[in-house]
């Protein structure tokens, strides 16, 4: 019989097998393993494969744009089906164009330079074979790069975190109306202090955020195009006669991008750092809505829906933990730091040109990422949320105290309108309720001594924690 070999097996130094060496590829980050499919819909615009194609996309769409505009002699306008066949190029990118560019650019040992030469190969089947020479015509990499990052940045956005953390502010709202009348004990600097809604209190997280997205949505996607310094040298001198800097503006501006008119060789990133510090914002005040959640599930203002045959504790089987919220806390923390990262380092470059760029540009998909995680987390923890509106309510019964603040400035206007013996109104009740527990038998004694008009007395007698809460309820319609 024919001896059988055996295939070789790979091993790490330990003697373990290599999982490297798995035939099936093993993703390193959990962005591209465990939470894959909460992140996929980046994909489309911020991976490598993504970011090839709109390279596609732009160098196909300024070949016809030169032609279009006869800027060449001798390339005037393309037929109809010859420019919907060039566009197919783009529509029809798929695994097989990621692998052929990959072998390009294993020979060309440069990513930009692999695309041109992809799209040449295509010409001529498409019957342009003439015009191979205009694809990335005087361009340098970077006039394709930064209007390629742009693209697939602006889908990205606008396309899926825009709409997945409006959604979630939407859900917000929608919390702040159901609980607008929901009392509830405050707790400045952890103490109890000054009864609110909870509504209320959404609805100020969700003004926060809401602000934060409408900085986002008006943000400015810049591009350029105009050669290796920003000169528009080799343009000039192959072809004097055109007006390039309109060529370049309705170019760029055709591609639904804002025209930056002076740059180096790149174009600045300083809408980037802008925009990613805006992001960052909001992802800020969400993490902060994470803690407070956090915190109010702590002690028991939100009970959570446990999910059927879910685990809490491996070894304590009766607990419900907000993992969603502390899941999202710590991918809100690496996607700012990301963020930060590339605010700073972005908008930095030496004299005319250095790579800093590319390698950090790299890390955009995982910057957003992150907090698109954190934003399903967040949506997904607040849908297994009930509020307890019985805990909040005993929190403010046993706590009466808080009303020395409105019996106090009760006192103040008393003695205003000339009622006599309303002196020294916030010595009286500190003296009465700092650091100590106040009941409502108390609390009512307290003001039926105080000697007030009977119109005003009334009204403290008539108040309660619970009915504390001035205007909170209509403070919610500012989130219409």
């Amino acid at each position: 019989m024919p001896e059988t070999v055996a295939a070789a097996v790979t091993r790490t130094p330990s003697g373990r097998l290599a999982l490297a060496a798995s035939p099936e590829p093993i993703a390193l980050g959990p962005l591209d393993g465990r939470y894959q499919s909460a992140v996929a819909p980046l994909v489309d615009y911020l991976s490598e494969a993504a970011l090839n194609r709109d390279r596609v996309a732009v160098e196909v769409e300024w070949l016809i744009h030169l032609t279009n505009n006869n800027v060449l002699p001798g390339a005037g306008p393309l037929a109809p089906e010859q420019q919907e066949k060039l566009r197919g190029i783009v529509t029809d990118f798929d695994a097989a164009s990621v692998t052929e560019l990959a072998e390009i650019e294993a020979v060309t040992v440069h990513d930009v330079k692999a695309v041109e030469y992809y799209i040449g190969r295509r010409l001529p089947a498409i019957g342009i074979e003439n015009l191979t020479a205009m694809v990335h015509f005087g361009c340098t990499s970077e006039d394709i790069n930064n209007l390629s990052y742009a693209l697939g940045v602006k889908g990205a956005v606008e396309d899926v975190w825009l709409p997945a953390a409006s959604a979630l502010v939407k859900q917000i709202e929608a919390m702040a109306e159901e609980n607008r009348a929901v009392p509830m004990l405050s707790r400045t600097h952890g103490q109890p202090a000054t009864p609110t809604t909870l509504g209320k209190e959404l609805a100020v997280v969700a003004h926060r955020l809401n602000r934060q997205l409408d900085r986002v949505s008006k943000t400015q996607y810049l591009g350029k195009i105009n050669g290796a310094t920003g000169t528009y040298a080799a343009h000039v001198a192959s072809v004097p006669g055109a007006d390039w800097q309109a060529v370049a503006q309705s170019f760029v501006e055709g591609l639904g991008l804002t025209w930056n008119p002076l740059t180096t060789q790149i174009e600045s990133h300083d809408w980037q750092a802008e925009l990613y510090a805006d992001v960052a914002r909001f992802n800020r005040i969400l993490h902060n809505v994470c803690t407070d959640i956090w915190s109010y599930i702590s002690i028991g203002y939100f009970r959570q829906i446990p999910v059927a045959g879910a685990t809490g504790s491996s070894t304590m089987p009766h607990k419900v933990n907000p993992i969603r919220f502390e899941n999202a806390e710590a991918n809100l923390e690496i996607s700012n730091g990301l963020l930060d990262t590339l605010g700073a380092t972005l908008v930095t470059s030496r004299w005319q040109r250095d790579l800093t760029d590319s390698s950090s540009q790299r890390n955009i998909g995982v910057a957003f990422g992150h907090s698109l995680l954190a934003i399903s987390n967040v949506a997904k923890g607040l849908k297994a949320l009930d509020v307890a509106e019985e805990v909040l309510a005993a929190d403010l019964d046993t706590n009466w105290e808080v009303l020395g603040e409105a019996i106090q400035m009760v006192m103040r206007a008393e003695a205003i309108a000339g009622v006599e013996g309303m002196e020294n109104p916030y010595e009286r009740l500190k003296d009465l309720t700092r650091g100590q527990r106040v009941d409502a038998a108390r609390m009512q004694e307290f003001v039926s001594g105080l000697g007030l008009s009977p119109e005003a007395e009334a009204r403290l007698l008539a108040l309660t924690p619970g009915r504390y809460t001035g205007i909170a309820n209509q403070l919610v319609d500012h989130l219409k």
